[in-house]
């Protein structure tokens, strides 16, 4: 196949691609926009003087766990070293997730759902839609990369640390998209290859982790091994190493080189390795439609469980160096009491973990019940209601994954924070206790978000997953900027993570609760009346 017909179509398909994405790109830049210059801001106001960041660079950089949550410090006594120290890990990891869903929805989900074999029809070359969406998701990120040394460097950083820091960031989200180019060669369906490629990005985020975290004399060179640790080691406004990215450049460019061969290799529709026929005759115990629900999302409960897990105790781990931390800034101080209640700073902290962990399960939650439209647009929905299986039992047999299961993971969360926290502190059996708890306070909000979804899916299914990724959304601009923007409550109450009480430290009311509960089952039953009255599909 030559260049120009392997090129077919590209243009045309590009403009395809810019328009579905017209809501979802702009949303992700605008989160990590906001997020970085947020930040950057936030440490002008909070750290002024060159000693209040002497004194906080001396307390973080006693403490491995927070190399392993935030990064590896390398110059705190700058503003951009801290903006480049908090924000490296989350930002890499924001635009590798952007690669991951954005290459997969528009590459092997296109195929998984027979669109691709009709638009294939057409005047439209066989690598046309890897290669659409490569120019858009690498073109997007260049240029975010480029926006953000443009504005650190407005906020009066160092032009060449604020440049070197946004094109890193871009070249890991480079990296991932690389990644997912193979892995979409790989498997039949699209969730297996994001599956893949989200289980890569876990192997890299832990490999920084362990080198970060391992000190002076364990194995640092466990992050030269992570595409993540490669936005570290660039050393932004801390020595400048221009030559790391290039790294994630060199690595794109093999991944990319290695999914067109792969691409040719295998036909329409299937993977490199396509999935195994089934038996004949099913299990007795997956004769139900609540066993159905159980093996289509088991996987997914598993994977969630196990990354809470080691992101909870790396939150709890760190609880007893906050008080010294925010001892450098007072204004530190009020901020994080604002947002994790009135009781001791620590008290205050593992709050607001809790709240954060409470946010990071409602991804599941909202994953797991755009699943039922997933099904039904997937055609799956229709031959199981053809049998004596209802919608209202087909449906419950998924809902009792975002209803259930958030609180199997904020439970295995809380557990994971207390067992860290309290083992560090001697007092594993009361800390245990108290973190599970609050942990599973978060619960009744994300219900709300359930229901919210649920109703719409019942009266406007096209537009479930626009709403429900949009609830949580909300939810975490006004959790994340309304502190820093000073809010009005009227606004940041909008939120139902709002309302959740802010333990450990202080009393439970069961009024908040117990109404956020009643919310939630309300919208989920309106929600499943509609799904009875309507037409499937």
């Amino acid at each position: 196949m030559s260049t120009a017909e392997a090129m077919a179509g590209v243009p045309e398909l590009g403009k395809l691609i810019t328009r579905r994405e017209r809501i979802r790109l702009p949303i992700w830049c605008y989160a990590l926009l906001a997020s970085v210059v947020g930040t950057a801001y936030s440490f002008r106001q909070l750290y002024p003087t060159p000693e209040s960041r002497a004194r906080f660079a001396a307390t973080v950089g006693r403490d491995p766990a927070l190399a392993v949550l935030y990064g590896k410090p390398f110059d705190l006594t700058t503003l951009g070293g801290l903006t480049a120290w908090r924000m490296g890990v989350f930002g890499s990891l924001l635009l590798a997730v952007m690669s991951i869903v954005t290459v997969v929805r528009h590459t092997r989900a296109e195929e998984e759902a027979g669109r691709f074999e009709l638009v294939g029809a057409g005047a439209v070359g066989r690598r046309a839609p890897l290669i659409a969406v490569l120019r858009i998701v690498l073109g997007t990120q260049l240029a975010l990369g480029v926006l953000i040394g443009a504005l650190l460097t407005a906020l009066g950083m160092g032009a060449s640390g604020a440049f070197l820091f946004g094109l890193s960031l871009a070249a890991c989200g480079w990296f991932f998209a690389g990644v997912t180019a193979i892995t979409v060669q790989l498997t039949d369906f699209g969730r297996s290859a994001g599956g893949l490629a989200f289980t890569v990005l876990g192997a890299a985020y832990l490999l920084r982790a362990f080198g970060a975290g391992s000190g002076a004399n364990g194995p640092t060179w466990l992050s030269w091994l992570s595409p993540i640790g490669w936005t570290e080691q660039a050393q932004a406004f801390a020595g400048d190493r221009w030559w790391v990215p290039l790294l994630d450049v060199l690595g794109t460019a093999l991944l990319v080189a290695g999914a067109f061969r792969l691409a040719r290799s295998r036909d329409l529709g299937g993977g490199i390795f396509p999935a195994r026929p089934g038996p004949a005759r099913g299990a007795a115990s997956l004769r139900s439609a609540g066993a159905l629900g159980r093996r289509l999302h088991r996987g997914n409960l598993i994977g969630w469980g196990i990354g809470l897990l080691v992101f909870s105790a790396v939150l709890g781990a760190i609880a007893d160096s906050i008080a010294e931390l925010v001892g450098t800034s007072q204004q530190a101080n009020e901020i994080i009491q604002r947002m994790g209640g009135q009781g001791g700073i620590v008290d205050a902290y593992l709050a607001s973990c809790m709240n954060i962990l409470g946010l990071v399960v409602a991804f599941y939650a909202i994953q797991s019940t755009v699943r039922l439209r997933t099904e039904e647009t997937g055609g799956r929905v229709e031959p199981l209601l053809a049998t004596g299986t209802g919608r209202l039992r087909w449906a419950a047999g998924h809902l009792v994954f975002p209803i259930a299961g958030s609180g199997l993971l904020l439970a295995l969360g809380g557990l994971a924070a207390g067992l860290a926290h309290g083992g560090r502190s001697g007092a594993l059996g009361r800390q245990l206790g108290e973190l599970v708890l609050a942990g599973l306070i978060q619960l009744p909000a994300i219900w709300v978000l359930v229901g919210l979804t649920v109703a719409v899916y019942g009266f406007l299914p096209r537009a479930t997953a626009a709403a429900g990724w949009s609830f949580v959304g909300l939810c975490i601009l006004l959790q994340e900027l309304g502190p820093l923007l000073r809010l009005s409550h009227w606004i940041t109450d909008v939120s139902p993570f709002a309302t959740v009480p802010r333990a450990p430290g202080v009393a439970i009311p069961a009024e908040p609760v117990l109404v956020m509960a009643a919310v939630g089952a309300v919208l989920t039953v309106l929600g499943l009346i509609g799904l009875r009255r309507r037409d499937i599909g």
